[in-house]
This record gives C-alpha cells, structure tokens and sequence, in this order.
C-alpha cells in the first residue's frame, strides 16, 4: 500500500467513526499522524481504547488522542519525554516497539492487533515499522495542565533521519 492510500482510507476511517481531524501530518520520514480533535476523545477511547479502566486516565488530565501511521521498515527515533505519558493500541498493520528504562534500547516486542502499549514518563521508547503499514492508535496523558505537552517535549537519543 503506498503512504497516499494509507492516509486516505486513515482519513475516511476517521470520518467514518465521526471523529474530528484536527490536523494531519503526512511529511515525516517514517510516516506521519492525524491528531484527533481533542473535543473527540471519550468517543476516540471507546473506540480504540474499550478494554482500559478509566481509572487509569488521569481524571480531569488533558488527553491527547493521534492515530500514527509508521511506513514498513522505518522507526521513530529512540525518545522519551517530560509532560506526557502515552498508551499505544496496534489497530491495523504491522508494528514493534522498543522501550527501556535507560538511554540503551533494550526490550524490542511484535505487536499484535490490539496489543496495549503503556508508556510511563520518561520512559525510553520507539515504534518500528515491519513489513506493513503499522496503524496506532494512541493517547496522549498530559502530566502538566499548565504546560500540556507538545512536539518540543521529545528527547531524541537516537535518530535514523538526523533530527
């Protein structure tokens, strides 16, 4: 499947379920991301989330859903962050992921549809593309109101496209 028709059924999908599209990013070298309208996200979570207790979103916490589509045999950099935690849901495709609790990339696991990914502050991650399309489901948990979470909270340790 080529990067064109992937973000167009993405997007019919999106729309399909009646969720908003609050912008979409087809330009980053291993793929790109729709960020869902954050209005959008109860009914975002009941879609992709169903199986996760409330009582592990932080009541009243600013959550930020995106769908991540990472292009087969690519991977994001090796990251972590400051103001987010995150939680990854594998809904179509292919895809791995790296995490640790150090610099050093370590536990590498295949994802299968509908496996849950909880990714702590701070933690070390990446999403690797496989031999498909990997389409993910994710959602940020911002752990500062005041200073919500964003693009610049990303510590890139290692990164294949020189960012």
């Amino acid at each position: 499947m080529t990067k064109k028709e992937i973000f167009d059924k993405t997007n019919a999908y999106l729309s399909e379920i009646g969720v908003g599209i609050q912008s979409i990013d087809r330009e980053k070298p291993w793929g790109g991301f729709f960020v869902i309208d954050e209005n959008d996200a109860p009914k975002f979570i009941r879609k992709f989330f169903s199986e996760i207790d409330k009582n592990e979103l932080p009541e009243g916490a600013r959550l930020s859903p995106k769908i991540l589509l990472v292009e087969p045999g690519k991977k994001l950099s090796w990251q972590y962050h400051h103001r987010r935690a995150e939680i990854w849901k594998l809904v179509e495709g292919q895809a791995a992921v790296a995490t640790s609790d150090t610099d050093n990339e370590k536990n590498r696991n295949t994802l299968k549809i509908g496996d849950i990914v909880k990714l702590k502050q701070g933690e070390r991650h990446r999403l690797i593309g496989l031999e498909a399309w990997g389409v993910v489901a994710e959602i940020w948990m911002h752990i500062d109101p005041a200073n919500p979470s964003d693009e610049d909270d990303i510590v890139r340790l290692q990164d294949d496209f020189g960012r």
